[in-house]
């Protein structure tokens, strides 16, 4: 049997001192959170405001909670909710025309755009309430006519 060198365990303990090291500093790195994020700013780039929406937001779920916002009288017809967040899971969008569902859809928090498609049958007061588990993270959406 070799014997063992007395610079082998001091070899074996600088590598696994450096691979302790290598994956210490990200955690070191500094994270933009979502706390302090600027949402102006990441909207103007998330998703730009357009002409024509007639209902539209963006801001932090910070704690689970519902964001529920209203446009009183929508008219009939076809629209495209596109939505987007950043910050990891995912957000939900639910809209309703007047109490009464019209689409549950969502979008993964990687910064990607998500859309779908929705019919308003009858004009009236049109809700869009924006939730999610994955607290906390970023969100903006806007529902536009579709041409």
């Amino acid at each position: 049997m070799a014997e063992r060198s007395p610079a082998m365990p001091r070899v074996l303990s600088g590598a696994a001192a450096a691979a302790l090291l290598l994956l210490a500093v990200p955690a070191c790195s500094p994270v933009v959170s979502i706390e302090n994020a600027d949402v102006p700013a990441w909207r103007a780039t998330a998703l730009p405001s357009v002409s024509g929406a007639v209902l539209e937001d963006a801001g932090k779920i910070l704690n689970r909670d519902r964001i529920i916002r209203e446009a009183a009288n929508v008219p009939a017809g076809r629209y495209t909710l596109t939505m987007t967040c950043d910050g990891g899971g995912k957000a939900f969008f639910a809209v309703t025309l007047a109490g009464k569902d019209l689409a549950d859809a969502g979008a993964a928090c990687n910064g990607s755009r998500e859309t779908a498609k929705i019919t308003v049958p009858e004009p009236g007061p049109v809700e869009i309430s924006t939730s999610s588990v994955d607290a906390p993270l970023l969100y903006a959406y806007q529902l536009v006519p579709t041409q």
